[in-house]
């Protein structure tokens, strides 16, 4: 019984393991050592920067604190109220952060930096701007969610949030780690082993007691009981004459 109740416990954490291997290779959020917070199919790297000093990030600042991602892109309401509450969580004043939105002139309208196009906006109320298209940048501002437009240029924020590229689920399972490929066949099959060896040992313990069980010794021949014994003794001895 108790090999029967170790092999179901590593049955158990074969299904729990591959699981967890099947997270780490489906592409969660960056593991780079900084904190990444996920949000729908993306994740977002809030910058904090040091405590109780003033924060002015460039443009040029704020993406070289992305290298290797991209700032951050609004694509819904949804994602520009977490983009907002979270920040609260981060930043004690009022922030400013700047978007990846830029001036394309191929198309000759604002794209985000990930190459998608805008579909939602949250523009402040009677918006307007007199920069040139080549200097127009955008800014979400925290304490109303609105965004600004701002020279790319001449203009500093103090918030800058980093956002990793969407991957779909087709890309997350042509492209895997082979590190962690060759983990999951390696871990699979060594837990695979030691389940199967608990299961023969505790089958060829089930069966070597029912042999022995079966292998009891019995006499042969069922002989008469000493008093069975007597009584036939003395019926000959009356019967002799």
């Amino acid at each position: 019984m108790k090999l029967l109740r170790t092999h179901r416990r590593s049955s158990l954490y074969v299904v729990v393991f591959i699981a967890y291997l099947q997270s780490a290779l489906g592409g969660d959020c960056p593991a780079d050592g900084r904190t990444w917070v996920p949000f729908g199919q993306r994740c977002y790297h809030f910058v904090h920067g040091e405590e109780d000093t003033i924060k002015s990030y460039t443009r040029e600042d704020a993406k070289s604190k992305c290298i290797g991602y991209e700032l951050v892109t609004i694509q819904s309401a949804e994602e520009n109220d977490f983009v907002i509450s979270y920040s609260k969580k981060v930043w004690k004043e009022t922030t400013n952060m700047w978007l990846g939105m830029y001036y394309d002139t191929d198309i000759e309208q604002m794209r985000w930096s990930d190459e998608t196009a805008v579909s939602y906006t949250n523009w402040e109320d009677g918006d307007s701007s007199d920069l040139s298209p080549l200097d127009t940048c955008v800014a979400l501002h925290t304490n109303t969610g609105k965004w600004e437009n701002i020279s790319c240029v001449d203009d500093v924020e103090n918030g800058v949030v980093c956002q990793s590229v969407e991957m779909s689920a087709e890309e997350g399972k042509s492209k895997p780690s082979p590190l962690l490929s060759a983990l999951v066949i390696v871990s699979v099959v060594v837990i695979m082993g030691a389940s199967a060896s608990i299961w023969f040992l505790h089958q060829k313990h089930h069966m070597g007691t029912a042999v022995f069980t079966s292998f009891e010794y019995h006499p042969p021949f069922g002989g008469p009981a000493p008093d069975e014994a007597c009584l036939v003794e003395t019926e000959e001895v009356e019967d002799m004459p």
